[in-house]
């Protein structure tokens, strides 16, 4: 088994002729080579996470599962920080950063990143909010970036700033950097009022309601991804899906051409590195940007709802 150096650990890789992503032939080594390529970029956001791992050690045809609690057998460097938890307390997740710590966790055919909200050590305040876009068939990517401009419109209109990313599976996503102290119960009750007012100015394309039943053809704004116990995929990560796609920040102008059926938003680990040398790391600015939350949920601007 291969022995490589990075940052000065030494790690022992393995099998990495294994093909992870059959349709196309991928490889571990592929998967170990785009982590290690992205680290510099993907620590700002990843790597002060307590990270859940989705494992997929026969590749994304065969069975996954999620880890939450650091392996036992991790190297001594990697570290770990208390996290969402579960009913039994407080969980040691992998605090995956460095770039050796990204690539032990891509030999551990660890495709997927979640990510919580809140930074490692301070699980009870949300570094940022999220609204996760879910679209029900036929509701596309495309459904998804019109919900998203209506989204930036409300932030617009009481003074946040947010940013889209894509799933890297059939969804959107988008992230208000906060950087101050709010608690899980405030992202999670705003996301929900931004939610349901767009709900009621859109009926026929937004739902805010978990219900399965209520998804077909629209736009599920998931609000309660804001929970304090919730992850979702990280920045930069691959997806499992029949190709290595990757969770992809993208600017507004794409969205807009995506929202007007020009621009399908999808894309896959190389593409998502020429992305990065060309345009940098659209998501710089969540790490850093301080926004603070309203008192009051948003309301709504549209003529239907009573105006301004």
């Amino acid at each position: 088994m291969p022995l490589v150096e990075i940052d000065g650990r030494v790690l022992t890789l393995s099998n990495l002729d294994k093909v992870l992503y059959s349709a196309v032939g991928f490889t571990k080594a592929q998967v170990v080579d785009y982590y290690a390529r992205i680290a510099p970029i993907a620590l700002v956001h990843l790597g002060d996470r307590s990270v859940t791992l989705r494992r997929y050690p026969d590749g994304v045809d065969g069975v996954s599962f999620f880890e939450k609690r650091c392996p036992k057998h991790r190297p001594e460097w990697v570290r770990t920080a208390d996290g969402p938890g579960d009913r039994g307390g407080p969980i040691g997740y992998c605090v995956l950063d460095s770039t050796a710590a990204l690539v032990w966790a891509a030999n551990l055919a660890a495709l997927e990143l979640h990510a919580p909200m809140a930074r490692a050590g301070d699980v009870e305040h949300p570094a940022m909010l999220v609204f996760d876009l879910d679209p029900g068939e036929p509701a596309d990517i495309a459904t998804c970036c019109r919900v998203a401009l209506e989204i930036r419109e409300v932030l617009a209109a009481v003074g946040l700033r947010g940013w889209p990313k894509t799933s890297g599976s059939k969804g959107l996503q988008l992230y208000v950097p906060l950087n101050c102290p709010h608690s899980h119960d405030q992202t999670r009750d705003f996301a929900h009022a931004v939610a349901q007012l767009l709900e009621r100015r859109e009926p026929d394309l937004i739902t805010s309601v978990m219900s399965r039943a209520q998804r077909p053809g629209k736009v599920f704004i998931d609000w309660s991804q804001n929970s304090r116990h919730k992850t979702t995929i990280g920045v930069y990560s691959l997806r499992a899906r029949a190709e290595p796609t990757v969770s992809t920040p993208v600017t507004w102008e794409e969205v807009a051409a995506c929202a007007g059926g020009d621009l399908p938003l999808r894309f896959r680990s190389d593409e998502v590195l020429e992305r990065v040398d060309r345009l940098g790391d659209l998501f710089a600015e969540t790490a850093t940007l301080v926004q603070q939350l309203p008192l009051s949920a948003p309301r709504s601007t549209s003529p239907a709802d009573g105006g301004r």
